[in-house]
């Protein structure tokens, strides 16, 4: 929209609706138009079987079955359930658990997590830097808040994560902006399926520590752990954590926790933000603003998502078996990648690099264009600049396939 009636634009780019649901609602109308089994919609970060249909793992079904009315319908403290809040700690890290002063607040997910680092760690028209690649909302998140989306080059030209590239990009803000809020989406990266090596992580913090010597300057290190538990092994996956234990107090680490991928629990909206710091004050200060943020936003938290966590880690025989299970789909998750990339592979089309997770990504010059052809052969993927997103959590290994040699077919002609 270019002209408001009434509305205030606040520095805001308002264009209607999300366009990640908007092409999912076209993929859906062809559907009921030609039938179901005639449309591939790889459009949308929700894991479903081969049929279409909505994985949730029945152990967290029977949690949510056993609470009492106490147990869901009371309202949540403003920063989450006390229990919630020492749980979540464990569900995040798992074996990895990082060294310093740690405080948690619950979310709406994680994106409650992203709004609330923004918020309280940016001035309004600062820069919030992101990657190249990255999920579209992180941009509409900061600018609803009147921030802007700066980024950087996530890959060189070998393949390889570009630490040089973030170094420079943070050093160029830190001499505009007092603090910069960096948005690190990792492991299993939306929109590419990434995972920064260890050695990349080694890395990033020598990075930190370099960059963190001005002490009039502060960086604040976001981590969006959302598809952790889909990243492959869950262990391997953390392993970067301790990395990041013991960095300068000027350092603020604050890890974005959800739980709507791992406990497929989407539509509750439950997640938390978790600082790491070397700094008591800090650690208090990071609850008492965030608590803040909470309170004139959404207020409280959910709930019944909340103590379905704190059961899942009373009951070692419970959290065993939602472990399996999750375990089993990320299992057939990592087929699906393996056959997009196998016929990538076959016919040369070009991913970004792939590790794990709900996505991959193919680099396209005209990736409007090419989303729109794939439309007419009933295949739905979501264009994202330079580049065609394709959700693999959605879709079947065998539609996998097809999605990725017409992508290669059209991408040619």
């Amino acid at each position: 929209m270019s002209n408001f009636i009434m509305a205030q634009q606040n520095s805001r780019v308002i264009s209607g609706d999300d366009k990640i649901f908007g092409i999912n609602k076209l993929a859906q109308d062809m559907a009921a138009k030609v039938g179901k089994k005639n449309v591939v919609n790889a459009t949308i970060g929700s894991l479903l079987d081969d049929d279409g249909n909505l994985i949730v793992l029945s152990s967290i079904v029977e949690v949510l079955r056993s609470l009492t009315p106490a147990e869901y319908a009371d309202y949540a403290p403003i920063a989450g359930v006390p229990a919630f809040l020492e749980t979540v700690k464990t569900a995040a890290f798992g074996n990895y658990r990082p060294e310093g002063y740690m405080e948690a607040v619950a979310t709406p997910g994680g994106t409650g997590a992203i709004r609330n680092t923004i918020q309280n760690y940016s001035k309004r028209g600062d820069v919030v830097l992101t990657s190249d690649w990255y999920w579209s909302p992180y941009k509409t998140i900061a600018e609803e808040i009147e921030r802007k989306i700066g980024t950087y080059t996530l890959f060189d030209d070998n393949g390889h994560f570009n630490v040089h590239s973030l170094e420079t990009r943070i050093s160029e803000l830190l001499s505009k902006q007092d603090s910069v809020v960096v948005l690190f989406n990792a492991p299993a990266h939306n929109p590419t399926g990434f995972s920064p090596s260890q050695e990349d992580w080694d890395a990033i913090v020598l990075m930190l520590k370099k960059l963190s010597l001005d002490k009039t300057k502060n960086i604040i290190f976001f981590v969006d752990i959302a598809y952790i538990d889909f990243a492959g092994n869950p262990e391997k996956s953390r392993a970067f954590m301790p990395k990041l234990s013991g960095l300068p107090e000027n350092v603020l680490v604050v890890f974005g926790f959800s739980m709507s991928k791992g406990y497929t629990l989407y539509g509750m909206r439950s997640g938390a933000m978790i600082c790491l710091t070397q700094s008591k004050a800090i650690a208090d200060e990071f609850k008492m603003v965030c608590m803040f943020s909470n309170r004139g936003s959404w207020s409280n938290g959910t709930r019944p998502a909340m103590m379905a966590l704190v059961k899942v880690y009373e009951d070692a025989a419970l959290l065993e078996r939602v472990t399996e299970q999750r375990e089993t789909y990320s299992d057939f998750l990592a087929k699906r990648g393996e056959s997009f990339m196998a016929a990538a592979a076959e016919t040369g089309l070009k991913t970004c690099p792939f590790d794990s997770g709900y996505f991959i990504t193919v680099p396209c010059d005209d990736a409007e264009e090419v989303g729109k052809a794939l439309q007419t052969h009933g295949i739905f993927v979501v264009p994202i600049g330079k580049g065609l997103r394709v959700a693999i959590s959605a879709i079947s290994a065998d539609a996998c396939r097809i999605v990725a040699l017409k992508m290669a077919e059209l991408i040619k002609s």
